[in-house]
């Protein structure tokens, strides 16, 4: 069977803003469909696998600085640098869910940071999965604004809010 026809679909390419694809999720964000709610699990479960793989990665790392006797204050260091840095990469990758970044540059200049601090933006994923997929709302609001500044500029009724009508009188 051939797909009904939309007279907004002209050229085999649909008319107006396309949604903008999420990591792991593409375009299944826009209408919770095509295996949208099993995706959510399973980033979550890959999240958190991905997580607790790293902290043993990290542990066996403390082990080795432990083997190699370089001394309480550099255990201690590299502990907390690794603390700190998983939460400022969690409070930046939530962050990165809802609004995009003010300043591009400062942001890149982070990266090092987040890498450090990967465990960090591994649970933000985690945890984010239990309300949306990771950045949705965000796209989400971008995508109905594009669409509704789409609908205003090619002036289709059905998509901007609707004008006040004056009632006319009725005829005797």
């Amino acid at each position: 069977m051939s797909e009904p026809e939309n007279p907004e679909n002209k050229g085999g390419s649909a008319a107006g803003p396309q949604p903008e694809p999420i990591r792991f999720f593409g375009t299944t964000w826009v209408d919770h469909d095509n295996g949208y709610g099993l995706r959510r699990v399973g980033v979550a479960i890959g999240s958190l696998v991905a997580a607790v793989a790293a902290c043993f990665v990290l542990r066996f790392a403390y082990e080795g600085l432990q083997l190699s006797d370089t001394g309480g204050f550099v255990n201690v260091l590299v502990v907390v640098m690794f603390a700190i840095c998983s939460a400022l990469a969690f409070r930046k990758t939530w962050d990165a869910f809802s609004t995009r970044p003010s300043d591009p540059e400062a942001d890149r200049s982070l990266q090092g940071l987040k890498a450090i601090g990967f465990i960090g933006s591994l649970l933000a994923y985690f945890f984010r999965t239990f309300t949306e997929a990771p950045g949705e709302a965000l796209h989400r609001q971008e995508y109905e604004a594009s669409r509704a500044q789409y609908a205003r500029r090619r002036g289709n009724p059905s998509k901007t809010a609707p004008k006040p009508t004056k009632k006319k009188p009725k005829r005797k």
